[in-house]
């Protein structure tokens, strides 16, 4: 499953999100005493912040994803607006299609946290749907901010901005576009998202929408082939938090969680379905789509507070948990990999790698010895030409990647086009460079870019020339 998603998209999906904009504010404190006015804890503040919420958390896992995206909602004319705006023209996410009501205030969740624990949640909304005329300008808003879009999110948070008639035009104009529709549902009446492509309720929100308590595979089937049959969802899907998600097509499809660590689960669905949209954006299959969105909210998850999951982070946790993960990367996932991964100690190291043998393991293993993650950096196959000439290599790059990759002191190796690896030096950040000890006295590529070289000593006796010479001679 990891291999689908190795190489970072070159043309991201554009999505529009249409829902309830809402405010996270967070005070973090600490606490040791009780008060002595009623049995309650005393918070002693330390900082507070604000995040996006609702559909502009939405916005915001895709835009850490790498999807371009237009946010439309309505906000109130207060301290709360002016924060917004600043927030999401910083993240570039596109603001034109966002009303402001004087007539309401802007939504706000504030929950007040000690040792990474929520205690209390404060909320300053207003529920009522939007009035007749602000409902008219934002469909319209919507409507034309719909046509370069690829996929359509409704964010729904029962705040009063996607009742039927809204959703139900927003649905019929993207279905008549060819546009992917997805909807985070709330509430117990699911009609208004009627013919979309895909709905992400949780289990408590399936068993309240269809009257289907959900205790095993049957039930499960039961809950989703009522949104299929009664609303024509196309892939009605569950979220059943530790037990990951199922999804109805001709079958039933359960995608196990890989969640290790769960610390706040704040937000795990706004990042659910923006994963999910931005797969399906990008053409891959719902399954596989299920598998990067279990992914991406398993990273969110060990954070504290509504968070995001980048491209980056989720290739790293996809890395991480599927055996021993895939080693020839390209560039640019390799350089994304490494920035989300952190590793205190990059080595890098490079050659032709031709006829694999003892020399150039034990190199390998010197190397790695250093104490860090090992990247090779293996010359391409016309590279090798112009460098030994037309003979050379013997294997092709392919091949010389996929014996490098299965040593174990190998833990990436990456293909480069130049005759030098110094660009890749560049890309990748190393902290060690490693040679062979015939560059002792001689000028290594990169080493300027690095915080030390290291030579390491040849086995006497190996080569691929020498190798060569040997098979030559048997003729």
């Amino acid at each position: 499953m990891l291999e689908a998603f190795l190489t970072l998209p070159k043309n991201p999906p554009h999505v529009l999100v249409v829902g309830d904009i809402i405010i996270d504010h967070y005070i973090w404190g600490e606490s040791e005493r009780l008060s002595p006015e009623a049995p309650v804890q005393v918070v002693d503040v330390k900082d507070e912040g604000r995040r996006l919420g609702g559909a502009g958390n939405v916005a915001d896992n895709l835009i850490a994803l790498g999807a371009s995206v237009d946010l439309c909602g309505v906000v109130g004319a207060d301290g709360g607006q002016a924060w917004l705006f600043e927030t999401l023209q910083a993240l570039s996410i596109g603001t034109s299609g966002i009303l402001v009501d004087p007539k309401r205030p802007t939504s706000q969740k504030s929950r007040v946290m000690i040792s990474k624990q929520q205690v209390l949640r404060v909320d300053r909304e207003r529920k009522e749907p939007i009035d007749k005329d602000t409902c008219a300008v934002l469909l319209e808003k919507a409507r034309g901010l719909l046509e370069k879009a690829d996929v359509l999110i409704l964010s729904d948070y029962l705040k009063g901005v996607l009742d039927t008639h809204l959703c139900q035009e927003l649905i019929k104009r993207a279905k008549a576009q060819d546009k992917i529709i997805l909807c985070d549902p709330k509430g117990k009446d699911y009609s208004k998202y009627t013919n979309a492509d895909l709905i992400t309720p949780n289990k408590k929100e399936a068993q309240m929408a269809t009257g289907v308590e959900i205790v095993d595979d049957m039930s499960l089937k039961q809950a989703l082939s009522h949104f299929k049959d009664k609303l024509q969802i196309a892939t009605p899907l569950i979220t059943l938090s530790e037990q990951g998600m199922a999804f109805l097509d001709k079958d039933l499809h359960k995608i196990p969680t890989i969640a290790k660590e769960v610390y706040d689960v704040s937000g795990a669905g706004d990042t659910v379905i923006a994963a999910l949209a931005f797969c399906l954006g990008l053409g891959y299959p719902i399954e596989q789509a299920c598998h990067f969105a279990n992914a991406a909210a398993a990273v969110v998850v060990a954070k504290v507070g509504s968070a995001q999951a980048s491209y980056a982070e989720v290739l790293d946790f996809l890395q991480k948990h599927h055996h021993k993960g895939q080693k020839v990367l390209d560039r640019p996932t390799l350089c994304a990999l490494l920035q989300a991964m952190h590793p205190p100690k990059i080595i890098f190291t490079n050659g032709c790698f031709d006829l694999l043998h003892r020399g150039h393991v034990e190199y390998l293993q010197k190397a790695k010895a250093l104490g860090g993650l090992l990247v090779v950096g293996l010359n391409s196959d016309s590279s090798v030409r112009r460098l030994k000439g037309n003979t050379r290599p013997v294997c092709d790059q392919d091949a010389r990647a996929f014996v490098l990759a299965g040593l174990e002191c190998v833990d990436f190796v990456v293909i480069f086009e130049e005759d030098t690896p110094l660009e890749l030096i560049k890309a990748l950040k190393p902290h060690i460079l490693v040679k062979g000890a015939d560059y002792a006295g001689k000028e290594v590529v990169g080493s300027s870019l690095v915080q030390e070289v290291v030579l390491i000593d040849f086995v006497k006796g190996y080569s691929t020339t020498s190798t060569l010479e040997k098979i030559q001679n048997l003729h």
